[in-house]
């Protein structure tokens, strides 16, 4: 394996339907799996509560995870999901862009915006702009996701948790400004009414103006969200929460490939999408969700969780795609021109109802007149997805360049069509930690799900109607080695599921594929101590790749009569790695980073080429490292500097052409006082300190290579004051 590491000195509230189901948030158990909470930077670390195991720290988890609380997210200027690459190893760009949603990869693989986002525990569309202002953390779960989700892709799920109302008063407004001339304004209130406190109310509103480096992507985005809880009395709560979100903003097209060749890293600043009808990206979200538990007795909990998303987009490009003077639509003309098209598809509607019951409890069981002590849960999640569209525009509109200096008329015809899709499904599942002595837990996990999905065109044309059932099981064993030392090894599956395009040249077209099975192994050693924390992890994941294979010599590349294709499995995608992070604190020194080596291969493809090579756009290895320095001569004032290193990535699906690796650094000033009665924190930051110039991503998107450079050097300012 050859990598290179280059290191360098609206407010508008749409209808809202709120419905009431019942989920589990019991504690597991002190006699079975309570321990000591983790830290990180003198900070507890929150449960994993995607996770599913109730209130079980991670440092005494048989899994995996990331997690970025509030307070993290303000001092790592973590502002959307994006923002998560500059912090975890493990996870990287998939198709970042100034101006539209965000996409991730986790151990190598791009996970689904569709299937693999919850929000509180809830399944949600992430294709839209997500507002982070109003959540208390996110959470990332690594690994194969079946016990936790009914379909998804491997490599990780995303959980974003609600700020909820607190325990006293919370006053806390902030203003921030970025280079050249983004600001945004925060407001947080929480505030607990009536009698013994039994009611609270907690207020988030953002507003931000965007002015970034990029040309041309100047926009805005507002959000107003309210949570709720009522205490009802000793055995029952009851919890509601609403957001309603709106961001506008032209969004960025990528660079690529001149003809065959990786041309040197772009402009930061320059955008493609700068035509005089260019129009932009709006996205529209509203979220609302009900929870009420009801606490049984001592040991058992139940509750009902219910939500409700609806979105609303208004997706517009200038889009360059290909080389027509060339006939190559994998990468632009060799001179730097490329064919312009004018995209829209407006008035995109995607809603997602989730309704989730449940119990979660400990009780005891007798084996061979042995007490074994179970934490368990059980329940059933039914999800209905209802996504429609209209006509869109897709049309020629003349030639670009990669100067950005041709200009074209534009085409907003609706000429083409889009799909509209529906999805029921119903999952019933069971977990249970087995505590068998001091030292040893065995975990179990069990998902059965039953799905029904139907799509077809917006005229009308190439429908598909399939329903499927599938069980994805997960089990594992924890051994405490000491107090401080926890082993661990699992072993897991998850399903997606496809049906084959319902166009003319499939063979099987409209056939429901046998749903996909992916497998991970892993094996993990986490190390607790007072000053020094870290963790190590080898996994080995197995995913089969659907693709299209062709049958006859006309291929898969046009809608030729005949059954020339056929869209089935074609090997499968191989994802070995080692995954390590770190934590230690000496004096005023705080070291806090991770790594991951990859070893990502294709196996079993009919197309040779690709078999025993790595995908494209995942580095073989990452870096990611935070020293700070706490200043003794200043109270309250420190000093970071941050490090993102990345080996190279791979451009073609052969491996004949690549983007070399990079390494950039960022540094920041926090200064906590006091004013009075206030609370003031300073924050100054600097990211891409030394200006590098490099290709951050390469994604491969509709069989064509896209290429994002890195941001350009830029300073942060904020101050935050809790009143």
């Amino acid at each position: 394996m050859a990598y290179s590491i280059h290191f360098l000195p609206r407010f508008p509230f749409h209808s809202l339907a709120v419905a009431v189901g019942l989920t589990t948030t019991a504690a597991i158990a002190p006699a079975q799996t309570t321990f000591d909470a983790v830290s990180i930077s003198g900070r507890t670390v929150p449960t994993v509560g995607v996770a599913g195991w109730g209130d079980l720290p991670l440092a005494k988890s048989p899994f995996q995870a990331s997690i970025v609380t509030r307070d993290q997210m303000r001092d790592r200027d973590v502002t959307r999901l994006a923002d998560l690459t500059r912090l975890d190893a493990a996870i990287s760009d998939a198709y970042n862009t100034e101006g539209y949603w965000d996409y991730l990869t986790v151990r190598g693989f791009v996970i689904d915006n569709r299937f693999n986002y919850r929000r509180d525990g809830l399944p949600i569309n992430a294709e839209t702009s997500i507002p982070l202002d109003n959540k208390e953390r996110i959470e990332v779960l690594k690994g194969t996701s079946g016990l936790q989700a009914g379909t998804s892709a491997p490599g990780g799920l995303v959980n974003l948790v609600v700020k909820r109302p607190t325990a006293g008063p919370l006053r806390d407004v902030s203003l921030s400004w970025r280079q050249p001339g983004t600001v945004q304004g925060t407001v947080d209130l929480s505030q607990r009414f009536g009698p013994a406190q039994a009611f609270g109310v907690r207020l988030n509103v953002a507003a931000e103006h965007f002015d970034p480096w990029v040309r041309q992507a100047r926009g805005n985005r507002n959000l107003l969200a309210l949570a709720a809880d009522w205490q009802l009395g000793a055995a029952d709560l009851l919890e509601a929460e609403f957001e309603t979100s709106h961001r506008s903003q032209p969004s960025r097209p990528g660079f690529s490939l001149l003809s065959n060749r990786v041309p040197a890293p772009a402009d930061p600043r320059l955008n493609l999408n700068n035509q005089p009808w260019s129009l932009p990206v709006v996205l529209d979200g509203d979220t609302a969700s009900l929870r009420y538990t009801h606490q049984l007795n001592s040991a058992w909990k139940l509750s009902a969780h219910a939500a409700s998303q609806r979105l609303t987009s208004q997706d517009r490009i200038a889009f360059p795609y290909g080389c027509g003077a060339e006939d190559n639509y994998s990468a632009y003309c060799s001179d730097g021109t490329y064919d312009l098209y004018d995209f829209r598809s407006e008035n995109e509607h995607r809603r997602n109802d989730a309704l989730e019951l449940a119990a979660h409890g400990q009780f005891a069981s007798n084996l061979g007149g042995r007490t074994l002590n179970h934490s368990a849960s059980a329940g059933v999640l039914f999800n209905r997805v209802r996504n429609r569209f209209q006509g869109q525009a897709y049309n020629y509109v003349g030639t670009g360049n990669v100067d950005g200096t041709l200009f074209t008329g534009a085409d907003p015809a609706l000429t083409d069509e889009s799909t509209n899709r529906d999805e029921r499904s119903t999952e019933v599942f069971a977990r249970d930690a087995l505590r068998i002595n001091e030292q040893l837990t065995a975990w179990a996990g069990l998902r059965h799900t039953r799905l029904h999905r139907e799509s077809v065109r917006t005229d009308g044309s190439r429908p598909t109607d399939y329903s499927q059932s599938f069980t994805t099981p997960w089990l594992a064993a924890s051994f405490a080695v000491s107090a401080n030392t926890l082993a661990y090894a699992s072993w897991g599956q998850g399903s997606e599921s496809e049906v084959a395009p319902n166009r003319a040249r499939y063979a099987n077209a409209g056939e429901a594929l046998p749903a996909l099975k992916s497998r991970q192994r892993e094996v993990g050693l986490k190390v607790q101590q007072q000053a020094l924390r870290w963790g190590a992890a080898l996994f080995d994941i197995e995913r089969p790749v659907y693709a299209d294979v062709a049958l006859a010599a006309a291929g898969c590349d046009a809608d030729i009569p005949g059954a020339t294709c056929s869209h089935r499995v074609d090997g499968v995608a191989r994802h070995r790695g080692l995954e390590a992070d770190l934590q230690w604190q000496q004096g005023a020194w705080n070291w806090q980073g991770g790594l991951q080596w990859l070893h990502a291969r294709r196996e079993g493809s009919t197309t040779a080429a690709i078999n025993g090579q790595r995908p494209t756009n995942v580095p073989a290895a990452t870096l990611k490292l935070q020293a700070r320095y706490d200043i003794a001569t200043t109270p309250g004032l420190s000093a970071a500097i941050d490090l993102v290193a990345e080996s190279n990535r791979m451009v073609r699906e052969d491996n004949s052409l690549r983007i070399p690796g990079y390494a950039r650094w960022g540094t920041q000033l926090r200064y906590a006082t006091r004013s009075g009665t206030t609370s003031l924190v300073w924050r100054a930051g600097i990211d891409n300190l030394f200006d590098r110039r490099a290709w951050r991503e390469s994604p491969l998107q509709f069989g064509h290579t896209y290429l994002f450079p890195l941001p350009p050097r830029t300073l942060r300012l904020s101050l935050e004051a809790a009143l």
